[in-house]
């Protein structure tokens, strides 16, 4: 999966994407609007990651969601 076909699926995938990160609320995916630099940003924000690590880890996710 690419990120224009999760973002299309936004409001169907954000369980998925919950089971993944459990510390994002769901006003916080409603925020991020299907946006991969809004997600990045969480990750970097609420578990300390680098720029590059969640980067790696959402492509990872499309990865194991294709």
């Amino acid at each position: 999966m690419n990120w224009d076909q999760l973002a299309g699926k936004w409001k169907e995938m954000t369980g998925t994407i919950k089971a993944k990160w459990g510390d994002l609320t769901d006003d916080e995916l409603a925020e991020m609007d299907g946006n991969r630099e809004a997600l990045e940003g969480k990750l970097q924000a609420k578990y300390g990651k680098t720029k590059d690590e969640a980067r790696k880890e959402v492509d990872d996710f499309l990865n194991e969601n294709s």
